[in-house]
């Protein structure tokens, strides 16, 4: 009888490495965060990254971050990969589900993160703590009783051929 490989990963790397792995599909030319739903029985229950809606094109609408007037920025016009994720969703409740991000909340998808269910968050990158945003999700997750857990990355490289 063989033995079992020893080198395969985690479910942590499992779901943040497919939260990064849907990041890839946002168009955003600056940032691009992807997001993974896990239930507690570690099965996939949606997949988001950051993006406008459907039907709104990319083509069309702006990229922007610094323009002026504010309707020729993005940021009235795309959705979170964390909202994209939830929405994305068909199967019925969150309640009690564990979400990967790769970027911590902001506090608009702090809310919906609650309002739906999801009981714990596992974020990467948190390169916008300390600002208004981030400070009020961090607040408003403790508040509603939300784990919040920063990935410990294993350093382990992972090379896709696609």
């Amino acid at each position: 009888m063989s033995e079992k490989r020893q080198d395969y990963i985690s479910w942590d790397e499992y779901f943040m490495g497919v939260a990064y792995l849907s990041a890839m599909r946002s168009k955003d030319p600056n940032t691009q965060v992807g997001a993974c739903i896990v239930s507690n029985e570690n099965k996939i229950m949606s997949m988001g990254y950051n993006g406008f809606p459907q039907g709104c094109s990319d083509d069309e609408f702006p990229w922007n971050r610094d323009n002026e007037d504010p309707l020729k920025n993005k940021y009235f016009y795309t959705t979170h990969s964390e909202l994209n994720a939830i929405l994305n969703y068909r199967g019925g409740s969150l309640e009690g589900a564990k979400l990967y991000v790769t970027l911590f909340p902001c506090n608009e998808c702090a809310k919906a993160i609650i309002q739906c269910g999801i009981k714990t968050v596992v974020y990467d990158e948190d390169k916008y703590n300390g600002t208004p945003s981030v400070s009020a999700s961090r607040m408003m997750l403790k508040a509603a009783g939300v784990k919040i857990v920063p990935y410990r990355s294993s350093g382990r490289e992972i090379k896709l051929k696609l």
